[in-house]
């Protein structure tokens, strides 16, 4: 970093067209009062609540200038304001200024799942590279998007940009503002069915990444889907070179195999016929691959292969995407242990039966708990926007071949319903309404040496059932260990 203002009054009133009250200068950006920090320009956005209606408390906690349409009540009239006609389009012109002020490599992901992971990772693994920025969180939506790139130093090597979609049409716009020199789909899945009116339609959504690529830019997608040829075909349309993963034959980067353990993933691949042997320190087959796409890109910006498998080895997902973690039930005795999977932030059929994967691999413990066998146990919320065959998604996922090693499904909300009523009697587990109802008897259900996993979309409130598990002791330890 060289100590430069992220945005000044005069370079940020000329990227929007807007009009500087006073001069000042930002260190950051910001759009949520709660995490502002000192010198960040806040985003008065118009959301669930209008951001207008915080600018003078985000001034009073040292915001260096605030965003706005107007001039809100309350607020001084020598404040530092930056006013714009409309703060969302004036965020995307900020957006596109700092794009085009940018000098490095830019990477989008988009995909039914994986995007945040396979993000987290290039995170890790060009760090190691060069300067790097990427989105926090989830921020990859019409407002996310922008942010990100307007939080973007100047002397950024490598910037990884996360997109995401809900509707027809929403991916392109937002790749034409990042223009990246690569671009990913993870993969593609029924997920979004509702607006949607098949998977096919899904991958033309999700290919239409490539449509921003910047000219001699890289397309790089999975090579195992029924409808790769769909992605090829788009790709081919926007792409001066195409970069494929998987296990497929003649993939750029052919998988030749992947051994999950109770701890991490070890996956063995050809790149451009040379082999490459690298690990992740979680276990789950679905993050070997999208790992694939993580070293498909190193290759395509002719980055360091060897340094960026070593820092592959050292990411791990972030809390409610797969991380795990210990729970000990004795402040005493360290035997007496919970290990809880927590893949709670979100859910689509691709990533419920990646994860019921990785937990019916785990290994559990036996002889520590009043039950002598240690169980694999799963915590199930609903699975949103699957449109008309919902009920027979959720239903099918009885029939995973992971189901077989997992002992018992608790299952919560209306559509999981129907898997409770397909599972068979021995693996039945309670049903509830809602994660709260659930909540009140997970001290019962559970017993030390058993490894528990809690999985299901953002709205059903899983995340509740992860916070009673931890209740129910103290963190031990952690082990390495997303979705989407």
């Amino acid at each position: 970093m060289t100590g430069l203002p992220l945005w000044t009054a005069i370079e940020a009133a000329a990227a929007t067209a807007g009009v500087a009250t006073t001069d000042w200068e930002c260190t950051g950006i910001s759009i949520d009062t709660r995490t502002l920090e000192p010198g960040d320009l806040f985003v008065a956005l118009k959301a669930a609540r209008d951001g207008h209606d915080f600018v003078a408390q985000a001034l009073d906690a040292g915001a260096a200038a605030a965003l706005v349409s107007h001039r809100p009540e309350g607020v001084a009239e020598d404040a530092p304001l930056l006013i714009v006609p409309d703060v969302q389009v004036a965020l995307e012109s900020l957006g596109r200024a700092a794009r085009a002020r940018m000098n490095g490599k830019v990477v989008a992901v988009t995909g039914s799942v994986g995007k945040t992971s396979t993000k987290e990772m290039l995170r890790t693994v060009l760090t190691g590279q060069g300067q790097t920025h990427a989105s926090v969180a989830s921020y990859n939506n019409h407002w996310g998007v922008p942010l990100t790139l307007a939080r973007m130093p100047q002397e950024t090597d490598f910037a990884v940009i996360e997109i995401g979609m809900n509707h027809p049409g929403e991916i392109a716009p937002l790749v034409r503002m990042a223009r990246p020199h690569v671009a990913i789909v993870t993969t593609v899945a029924p997920a979004h069915l509702a607006a949607f009116e098949n998977v096919e339609g899904i991958a033309r959504e999700k290919a239409s990444i490539f449509s921003g690529l910047e000219r001699s830019g890289v397309a790089i997608y999975n090579a195992d889907l029924d409808v790769t040829p769909i992605l090829s075909e788009i790709a081919e349309q926007h792409s001066s070179k195409q970069i494929t993963f998987g296990e497929a034959e003649g993939a750029t980067l052919h998988l030749k195999s992947a051994t999950v353990n109770d701890s991490c993933t070890v996956a063995s691949v050809q790149v451009a016929g040379k082999p490459v042997l690298f690990k992740v320190a979680v276990p789950g087959r679905h993050y070997a691959m999208n790992a694939l796409s993580v070293l498909g890109t190193v290759k395509a910006l002719k980055l360091d292969m060897a340094i960026a498998v070593s820092d592959l080895g050292q990411w791990a997902p972030g809390a409610g995407r797969g991380q795990r973690e210990v729970i000990s039930l004795d402040r005493v005795d360290p035997r007496p242990t919970i290990e809880l999977i927590d893949d709670a932030y979100n859910a689509n059929p691709a990533s419920m039966a990646a994860s019921l994967e990785v937990l019916a691999a785990a290994e559990v413990t036996n002889d520590v708990g009043r039950i002598s066998r240690g169980r694999r146990i799963a915590y199930l919320g609903d699975m949103g926007e699957l449109g008309p065959t919902e009920a027979d998604i959720h239903r099918d996922l009885a029939t995973l071949p992971s189901m077989e090693k997992i002992d018992r499904v608790h299952c919560i909300g209306p559509l999981m319903r129907n898997l409770h009523d397909a599972l068979p009697a021995q693996k039945r587990g309670r049903w509830a309404p809602d994660a709260a109802t659930m909540v009140d008897g997970i001290a019962k259900d559970l017993d030390a040496g058993d490894v528990v996993l809690a999985k299901g979309s953002n709205y059903t409130g899983v995340g509740r059932v992860v916070d009673a598990i931890r209740k129910l002791g103290h963190p031990a330890a952690k082990a390495n260990e997303d979705n989407s």
